[in-house]
């Protein structure tokens, strides 16, 4: 017969191994934040490899900065970031030549088939007057236009009786680009325009000249021009944001399939708080 002692102290070791498990279990199923984290940077060391973005040479200077500080956290990942033009970022995603194809441009029906498609980053461009210009607004078809050289006097426009001083970007020029994408359509600019190699010098020409015209990354948009509106919607990140101003465009990171690895992890880290504030850092609108 078993004593009444024996079977309470049995009881106690079946209650001390129960209370044992029950802690076991506790302790593996709940991280502290320090955890967290230290998990989180061995992640980070442990990422290593080659990723490969190729495709719009507008979105190829973000890609380059936001590589350089993805890398800051993972070193022992190396991004080659190559330009090429949208086609061809859309084309280097679809065969695989590119772990991330970039664009410019909203992809066409056709070209959308066998693409994951992941929005970084919107770009708005504002075409700007001297303060002094009592032209408030344009039609897009008068910028086209004036940059064509078919309109070469403000009266023609609703202004005064001037010849209009064209300026415009060089040839290369992520912004131009856009621009002759955009409101040119390809077609080429009138070769009687002037040329500024940077935005600073456009909005400085238009601002010492009341006959003067341009165009700046909206970003850079000041009190020293005057930007206008364009059918009649005002130049504004909100207005870009919500598709209503049309001299506005996305940038997209293209991947064959749902990203995953190294894609994956710097497109997350590109849609964070912290890369979306590189891209403002750099000019463009953030999708937040």
């Amino acid at each position: 017969m078993i004593s009444t002692s024996f079977r309470r102290t049995t009881s106690f070791l079946l209650l001390g191994f129960l209370l044992l498990a029950v802690a076991f279990v506790s302790g593996c199923g709940t991280k502290t934040e320090d955890q967290v984290k230290e998990e989180g940077d061995q992640a980070a060391q442990q990422l290593s490899g080659t990723l490969t973005i190729a495709g719009s040479t507008s979105v190829q200077p973000f890609s380059e900065v936001l590589a350089e500080k993805f890398r800051e956290k993972n070193s022992q990942v190396q991004i080659n970031v190559q330009g090429g033009g949208s086609s061809q970022g859309i084309e280097a995603a679809k065969s695989g030549a590119a772990d991330i194809g970039s664009s410019s441009r909203e992809l066409k029906e056709e070209e959308k088939p066998g693409l994951v498609e992941n929005k970084i980053a919107l770009d708005g461009i504002a075409v700007i007057v001297n303060s002094a210009n009592k032209i408030g607004e344009l039609k897009m078809e008068d910028v086209k236009n004036i940059y064509l050289g078919n309109i070469k006097n403000w009266k023609e426009v609703g202004g005064e009786d001037a010849a209009i001083t064209v300026v415009c970007r060089e040839a290369g020029s992520g912004t131009r680009g856009a621009f002759e994408e955009i409101v040119m359509e390809k077609q080429p600019v009138t070769d009687k325009v002037i040329i500024q190699n940077s935005t600073g010098a456009v909005r400085t020409t238009v601002a010492g000249d009341p006959n003067a015209i341009g165009f700046v990354s909206l970003a850079s948009l000041n009190k020293d021009v005057k930007g206008l509106k364009i059918d009649g919607i005002e130049p504004s990140v909100e207005n870009v944001k919500n598709s209503s101003y049309k001299i506005s465009r996305p940038f997209l990171y293209l991947t064959k399939e749902q990203p995953t690895g190294i894609a994956k992890a710097f497109i997350d880290f590109v849609l964070s708080d912290e890369g979306q504030q590189v891209i403002v850092d750099e000019g463009a609108i953030d999708i937040k």
